[in-house]
């Protein structure tokens, strides 16, 4: 699969959106929960969350649909600092439709351009989203 390939374009209001999420001041940890419009074939808001552990956020996501969320998490250094990734998570359970598959992975590029986002993860496992899941990925980042 190319990596330019678009499959969906992403909706006017959601880049708005995603774009005044990127400078919030809140310190809380919040997200965006994306999906597709299939007959659209547009990436379009499903929620917004605030103050959202990643525990419950796990617990928001559908069992066998894929999903793109940006979290913006209050990540305590191992020193005591203090910073707010804004992270791109890709959720593609197992089970999935292979054709709704197809689509998000397919749209998932342009998604992370739209938002201006750097730090990007995927799982194929709702379970493996928690606390420990995303500090190990950021680890990648320090």
């Amino acid at each position: 699969m190319s990596s330019s390939l678009v499959v969906c374009e992403v909706d006017e209001s959601l880049k708005e959106k995603l774009k005044k999420f990127r400078f919030r001041k809140e310190t809380n940890n919040a997200a965006i929960l994306m999906k597709i419009d299939m007959e659209k074939q547009l990436v379009i808001l499903e929620e917004e969350y605030e103050d959202i552990s990643m525990d419950d956020l796990k617990n928001e996501l559908p069992e066998r649909q894929p999903r793109f969320i940006v979290y913006s998490y209050k990540y305590i250094h191992d020193d005591g600092r203090v910073s707010y990734p804004l992270c791109f998570i890709f959720s593609s359970p197992m089970g999935c439709k292979p054709e709704q598959q197809m689509m998000y992975a397919g749209s998932k590029n342009r998604l992370v351009q739209a938002a201006e986002l750097t730090k990007v993860f995927e799982t194929r496992n709702v379970d493996d989203l928690t606390e420990e899941w995303l500090k190990n990925q950021l680890a990648f980042f320090r």
